[in-house]
């Protein structure tokens, strides 16, 4: 089976190899999409792989204090400060650059809801469930996988559905 890595970084080998070996074990490796270029921003990501922009499944990273928030909302949308807050009870904050892979098990760029460190909670935002597949990403800014909104759910172990996003 041939492996391919396009960033050289070890954050970033670690992190797509890690979803890799997770969707290897759930027999959905050959799903995985890997480009030779950065799918990193919704609009790259759209275009690399054929689909309108509002169908990539971006995901957030929110610090909640000892906790991290992941938000998988669709391309098109962008968090409503308000309904966050009284969703979570907190007001947004993205987490910083620097703190992002040791936070969350995926480098900037490269956040996805998959194999991610303990003290994350990955939410599903209804933005979402307007399409019957979405692109997330498999933890590295040049490789997604199109997954059904209950294969979302069941691979991200998602902790439900929120609705804290309005139109961007």
């Amino acid at each position: 089976m041939e492996r391919i890595i396009y960033w050289t970084e070890d954050v970033w080998i670690v992190s797509a190899e890690r979803v890799r070996d997770y969707f290897l074990n759930q027999g959905m490796e050959e799903r995985i999409i890997t480009c030779s270029d950065s799918i990193a921003t919704v609009a790259l990501a759209a275009r690399a792989l054929g689909c309108e922009p509002s169908r990539i499944a971006k995901t957030l990273a929110f610090d909640a204090g000892d906790r991290v928030l992941l938000v998988v909302a669709a391309g098109d949308v962008r968090v409503d400060n308000r309904k966050f807050k009284e969703q979570f009870a907190i007001k947004p904050r993205m987490l910083a650059r620097d703190e992002t892979e040791t936070r969350t098990g995926h480098p900037a760029g490269g956040v996805c809801p998959f194999a991610v460190s303990a003290g994350a909670s990955v939410y599903l935002d209804v933005s979402l469930q307007r399409f019957a597949t979405v692109f997330p990403a498999c933890g590295s800014s040049s490789s997604a996988i199109e997954l059904s909104l209950p294969e979302l759910q069941q691979h991200a172990r998602s902790a439900g559905w929120v609705d804290v996003c309005k139109p961007g």
